[in-house]
């Protein structure tokens, strides 16, 4: 997987962060630049500890996504606080960039009360299933025509979606029906363990698009900028009802410099040596580079952004895991109302808390 010319591939910062063209000015102001990239270490940082959790058994299996945090805050600095996010598993940054950080740890350790708590920020409930999630934003997005709502969709999902028949139906009913969504497309370059060119002829993700009469754009999903420019541009069109076509879908070209998940060992099947060369387009330090040579940011600044950070998740870590599980939650969320067998699980599971109580039932006595 390469990147392709600057001629096939929107782009606005180098691999060193420097702008490709001359007097290049941002369409964010110097603070939200500088906003933009403490996000994305708080990000970076956060996916460290989440990693660590998992290792020492406080939470269960985690999809890494550093790397990706250009693509992910790029689009998510773009959208207003009234458009829904919907996303996979790996897009943590909606959840960064919009608040209840200490409640989603409490997802990742199996606390069910941590998705719910998603949906007050207008992101959607997390969705492992892949490309599940996609039929389900165009029919919001629908709605959201229907209604005259002045909001748009926004749908992030991996390259692996493509191959899904959710993506294709999808698309197509949000070509069919001019909906007000923007499709993102990351592709980090591995579905688990299956090479892009292993999984589509096509010369892009994006110009699968053409198929269902939607416009197609391909992105460097590791430069945060360009990502902010191509989704801004997209909302916009999404939220015109007077627009030719209302949708769109971006394809956010990246890398992923961890394992599928921690469930997973990449170096069954990529070299050290690819991921090396991937880590020179870090989205992190092309920002840096770019805000430093701005005059942006100095290096008091990125000393108080780090102690920030630290500080910041932590505090979010502790407050996070400082949850107690109740055995009452195994039978939530099936059904709207507990069936016959529902109900004998419950009335057992009451036996057991009065013969042996909720500590030894939840230590596995």
């Amino acid at each position: 997987m390469t990147f392709g010319s600057d001629d096939e591939i929107h782009r606005r910062l180098d691999s060193d962060g420097r702008p490709l063209d001359d007097g290049y000015e941002p369409p964010l102001s110097d603070e939200q630049l500088v906003e933009l990239y403490a996000d994305m270490r708080l990000a970076r940082h956060f996916d460290e500890r989440m990693i660590s959790l998992q290792r020492q058994g406080r939470v269960g299996t985690y999809a890494s996504l550093a790397g990706q945090e250009g693509s992910q805050f790029g689009s998510m600095y773009a959208v207003d606080d009234a458009d829904w996010i919907l996303y996979q598993y790996r897009e943590h940054a909606a959840v960064v960039d919009r608040g209840p950080l200490a409640e989603y740890v409490r997802y990742w350790m199996g606390h069910e009360s941590g998705n719910a708590a998603l949906t007050d920020h207008n992101i959607a409930p997390l969705n492992i299933s892949i490309a599940g999630h996609i039929p389900h934003a165009t029919g919001m997005a629908w709605a959201s025509k229907l209604q005259g709502d002045d909001n748009a969709i926004v749908c992030h999902f991996g390259e692996g979606s493509t191959s899904e028949g959710d993506f294709h139906e999808g698309l197509n009913f949000a070509g069919v029906f001019d909906v007000p969504a923007v499709f993102i497309c990351n592709n980090n370059g591995w579905a688990i363990s299956h090479p892009a060119d292993e999984q589509t002829a096509s010369e892009s993700y994006a110009e699968k698009a053409a198929a269902y009469g939607l416009p197609g754009v391909v992105v460097d999903g590791m430069d945060p900028l360009a990502t902010y420019e191509v989704v801004s541009e997209a909302l916009a069109k999404a939220k015109d009802p007077d627009a030719e076509t209302r949708p769109t879908l971006v394809e956010a070209v990246q890398y992923r410099f961890g394992a599928h998940t921690t469930a997973d060992d990449p170096t069954a099947y990529r070299d050290d040596s690819e991921v090396e060369q991937w880590k020179e387009w870090d989205p992190i330090p092309r920002m840096e580079t770019f805000l430093r040579e701005r005059g942006s940011l100095d290096e008091e600044r990125i000393d108080t952004i780090d102690e920030e950070v630290q500080e910041t998740v932590a505090d979010i870590i502790d407050r996070g895991t400082d949850v107690e599980a109740d055995p009452e939650d195994l039978f939530a969320d099936a059904y709207a109302e507990p069936t016959p067998r529902v109900q004998e699980g419950q009335e057992y599971l009451q036996r057991l808390r009065e013969e042996y109580g909720d500590e030894a039932l939840l230590d596995g006595e």
